[in-house]
């Protein structure tokens, strides 16, 4: 990848308008996520006394993160491109789809909207623990890493192929449900071994109220290494140099 395709951008873009709206959308994208996601997994834990993960709960919790997401990205697409994740926003900087001023922006943004939903989960469910992610017996951190970094491939690469993709057509407007589709499948492969994050926002709100920041370092290096694979593979191989459009562009 041309290093010339990652911009900069100006420092007035980080008070504009337009990037405190796009902020804004990814903030409210992800509280949505996150208290559709976690609060389902909370949900469970009442239900079932805070007994060991089922099969049922697995299908359970795959169902309601893909459900949530394809909510969350159709209803930020057309303002911050429905990002939803730190490591989608650092997919989109190494293809040189949005500016580093923009991302980091959206990375704040998508950090408090998670907090603030984990905050807000504790409060309507009267203190119930809002559980952070870990590693279930017998997963090392190195094979939750590989874990992490082949979910997130996955999950970036569909978001190129669907969304960013200047050739996707008519195939955009199914990258919403595409992009959900995949995390409900990548929990359901991943979820019982290191809870199956592939986004560091989802990870950083509960290890924040929860205060538990074991192994929390896997739920970052895994996902963005994973994004940044999947962009240049994709960027470079299936986009090339003739595919892009000029600076800025975040719709997708």
């Amino acid at each position: 990848m041309p290093i010339n395709r990652i911009a900069f951008g100006t420092p007035r873009e980080a008070s504009h308008p337009d990037a405190l709206r796009a902020a804004l959308a990814e903030f409210i994208s992800m509280l949505i996520f996150v208290f559709a996601g976690s609060g389902s997994g909370m949900a469970f834990n009442k239900l079932t006394d805070n007994a060991s993960t089922t099969p049922s709960g697995l299908v359970a919790a795959a169902l309601a993160h893909a459900f949530a997401l394809f909510v969350a990205v159709s209803v930020g697409a057309n303002i911050s491109g429905g990002h939803v994740n730190p490591a989608v926003t650092f997919g989109a900087l190494m293809g040189g789809n949005i500016t580093l001023l923009r991302s980091i922006l959206y990375w704040i943004a998508q950090l408090l909207g998670s907090v603030v939903a984990c905050l807000l989960l504790k409060f309507a469910t009267g203190g119930l623990e809002t559980p952070a992610f870990g590693l279930s017996s017998g997963v090392g951190a190195w094979n939750a890493l590989v874990f992490e970094i082949v979910m997130t491939f996955g999950l970036v690469y569909t978001v190129y192929a669907t969304a960013v993709d200047p050739k996707k057509g008519n195939l955009g407007i199914i990258a919403p449900i595409a992009i959900g589709f995949i995390v409900g499948a990548n929990i359901l492969a991943g979820g019982a071994f290191d809870g199956a994050s592939m986004n560091p926002a989802v990870s950083f709100g509960p290890a924040v109220v929860s205060w538990t920041w074991t192994n929390h370092w896997v739920y970052w290096l895994g996902p963005f290494i994973g994004a940044a694979i999947a962009a240049l593979v994709y960027d470079n191989i299936f986009i090339g140099s003739g595919g892009h459009e000029p600076l800025p562009t975040t719709d997708f």
